[in-house]
């Protein structure tokens, strides 16, 4: 997704496009790594001098109330953040950290929980990747 998109999803969601929003914006839609909130600073305070953590959860929480990121919970302790990419499920390597998203079938669970008032699905699988294996 090249910049101007990335302006033009963050117009569509009635937010300014400042250069802050659209440059962790941009790392979440380009990034994999599905980076923390600690990530994300340490990646861009090198190249936004002034950027703080604070103006970063700001950021992040606002995505997130325009339904353009997702915070995904990992482990109970370390929440990680993505661009939204549709439903699928997480796979964490226990050697490496590493988080892979695992393509799933939204419809195959939901059928199961019918009658349910789903708030929130998150699938998470770990164990050893094929690299560390």
């Amino acid at each position: 997704m090249n910049n101007e998109n990335i302006v033009t999803v963050l117009k569509e969601n009635k937010m300014r496009p400042s250069f802050i929003r659209v440059k962790i914006y941009t790392l979440l839609v380009e990034s994999r790594i599905h980076p923390t909130v600690d990530e994300i600073y340490e990646q861009l305070s090198k190249e936004i001098l002034t950027l703080s953590k604070t103006t970063v959860y700001n950021t992040l929480k606002l995505f997130i109330e325009k339904g353009i990121v997702k915070a995904i919970n990992i482990e109970g302790n370390e929440l990680r953040f993505e661009a939204q990419r549709g439903f699928h499920g997480h796979f964490k390597c226990r050697e490496c950290g590493n988080i892979y998203d695992i393509p799933m079938n939204e419809k195959e669970i939901t059928s199961v929980l019918e009658g349910f008032n789903i708030e929130d699905m998150q699938v998470l699988v770990s164990g050893i990747c094929p690299d560390c294996e």
